[in-house]
Formats: structure tokens, sequence, C-alpha cells
């Protein structure tokens, strides 16, 4: 169960630049796992075409009447439908693995470091599911990232194929 000061919602338009700061921090350039950058268009069009989650921590802030309360991203989980513009990297696991008809790609999923531990990514993975359900999500996950794998295979999902991408394995997920 996540801490109470944690809110579990859908991403609005507003939310895009502290999901780009906070992939930015665990991208491969700061020694992160996410795969590839993200670009702020892309973020504002997946919001806007399919539900992403946000982790919201909220703490009073300055006081007075009535108080005020600060939100800080805690965590984010981006969903895309599958295209012909999807990067490379989805579509070499789209190759792999490509789904069903309506599913759709997870992911990346990323959790502030301070933040991990407290249930926020299975939460967030709840949250998605209830938004679109009975769809397929795949995602990918580095074969070498041993704390996503374990995340991920406790939330229930089930490897679906291997590939490799400019020589790095990964592993494909798939859940419904």
């Amino acid at each position: 169960m996540i801490p109470s000061n944690i809110a579990i919602r859908q991403a609005r338009l507003g939310d895009a630049d502290a999901i780009l700061a906070l992939a930015e921090l665990n991208d491969a350039d700061h020694g992160g796992e996410l795969t590839g950058h993200l670009r702020g268009e892309a973020v504002i069009e997946t919001i806007q075409r399919i539900p992403c989650i946000v982790a919201c921590e909220r703490q009073a802030g300055i006081q007075g009447s009535p108080p005020v309360l600060i939100e800080s991203l805690a965590g984010f989980l981006l969903a895309w439908e599958k295209a012909p513009s999807n990067p490379p990297f989805i579509r070499a696991m789209l190759d792999a693995y490509s789904g069903g008809e309506n599913s759709y790609v997870y992911g990346p999923i990323c959790v502030a470091a301070e933040a991990r531990g407290r249930g926020i990514a299975g939460a967030m993975y709840e949250e998605l599911r209830r938004l679109l359900p009975g769809r397929e999500g795949i995602l990918f996950i580095k074969k070498s990232n041993e704390p996503s794998l374990r995340a991920h295979r406790k939330m229930g999902m089930r490897e679906a194929a291997e590939y490799s991408f400019e020589g790095t394995e990964f592993i494909v997920f798939a859940y419904k």
C-alpha cells in the first residue's frame, strides 16, 4: 500500500515538464536505466492520446488560510499507441513481439530515487490497467536491469520474447 501523501492519477499536460525532468535524471547519460530520451512534444502527444499515469507526493506548503498543498512528481508511467513513428528500439521490440491488434506500448516507468520501495510503481501500473481495461500492454526491460525485472515479474507480467538492439539484450514482457 502506498503512503497516504502519494496520489496516483492520470497525467495532465501540465505534468509534462516534471515528467521530462524526472526522466532525464534517470536516463543512461545520468547513470540510470531508461532507454532513449523523451521529447517534450512526444510526451504531450501521448498524454493527449492515451492514459498515462503520474504519482504525486503532496506536502503542506506555506501556512495560511486555507493551507497550500505542494505536489512534487514521485513517478510516472507513460503509455503509447503502436505506430510507425515509434522509435527504432520500440519497433525492434514490436518485431520480437507485437501483441494483439489493440495492444499498446507500456513505459517508460520511473519512480524518483527517494520514493522507491513504497509501492508506487505497482500502484501506477494498476491505475493504467484500470484505465485501459482488456488491452494488452507490451514493454521491454534490459536483461541487466534486475530491479526492474523483479518488479515487473512481481506485478504478474509474463515474458513474451527476447531481442537485441544495438548490442543490448532486452526481455519483452506483456500483460492483459
